[in-house]
């Protein structure tokens, strides 16, 4: 049994990028812990999105949910000041989140950490310094790093289908040019379709994302509704990109490199 650490950044953002890995990995017997830097609420408001992650991470098969204690840093332009008591992950110090993270992989004895690619997937702040905190931490704690992606191509055709059918999306056609990661430079393809019920259950448990008004509450929406079988289509694989091996052995029997089809 090996222990796999999936650092994200917000409270639905670990069902989204590696929901399937988690559930395949958890089913195959290994521990699985999920940490996220922040858990979407200001100190004076209260917010349900912690419980439905726990949720979330429970029909998973995760064993454990750590938050790092950082507030949301928002998407937009406008960076707000800190809630009181807290500071928002997008101005944390990385160095100071990097250790907070490598004393989870130490306490945890992790043998794998997930996290994001450069761009953090599609440019989000907290994202980029997930990816900068992963980073550091793996270093620290020589753990072996795979950075959770998309191949560019699959996100610029899924955005297209959504504009075809129509569902509210904002999106920069350019910016989307230079999101996630080419397909040349992924690592691992992990084929999770056997697990995409679990999947989109854990994904319908974040019900205050899927029922809100957020930019992605649309393409939530209709992915909770998807028939099963589409939705394993649509969601049935996941990549990744691996940083620095550490020399230990693969947390998933999968080929180093595996075919981009």
């Amino acid at each position: 049994m090996t222990t796999i650490v999936a650092f994200h950044a917000h409270a639905d953002d670990p069902v989204l990028l590696s929901g399937g890995t988690l559930a395949r990995a958890a089913a195959d017997g290994h521990r699985v812990v999920v940490v996220v830097a922040t858990d979407g609420m200001d100190a004076s408001v209260p917010s349900p999105r912690w419980a439905e992650l726990e949720a979330s991470a429970a029909i998973l098969g995760v064993r454990r949910v750590v938050h790092l204690g950082y507030a949301d840093s928002g998407h937009g332009p406008e960076l707000y000041p800190d809630p009181p008591g807290r500071q928002r992950f997008a101005r944390a110090d990385t160095e100071e989140a990097a250790h907070r993270l490598a004393a989870i992989l130490h306490e945890e004895r992790a043998d794998v950490l997930l996290g994001y690619d450069p761009n953090g997937g599609y440019g989000h702040r907290d994202h980029v310094k997930v990816h900068q905190v992963a980073r550091r931490a793996a270093r620290l704690s020589g753990t072996r790093l795979l950075e959770a992606t998309l191949p560019r191509d699959f996100a610029l055709r899924f955005v297209r289908v959504l504009r075809v059918l129509r569902i509210p999306f904002e999106y920069d056609v350019e910016a989307l040019e230079r999101a996630y990661s080419p397909a040349s430079s992924v690592t691992h393809r992990f084929d999770v379709r056997r697990f995409a019920g679990r999947k989109q259950a854990a994904l319908a448990a974040h019900v205050s994302d899927v029922r809100g008004t957020g930019r992605l509450a649309a393409v939530l929406r209709v992915l909770v509704w998807l028939p099963a079988p589409l939705f394993a289509v649509v969601a049935g694989r996941e990549w990744y990109v691996e940083v620095m091996p550490a020399g230990s052995a693969p947390a998933l029997q999968v080929p180093a490199r595996s075919p981009h089809r």
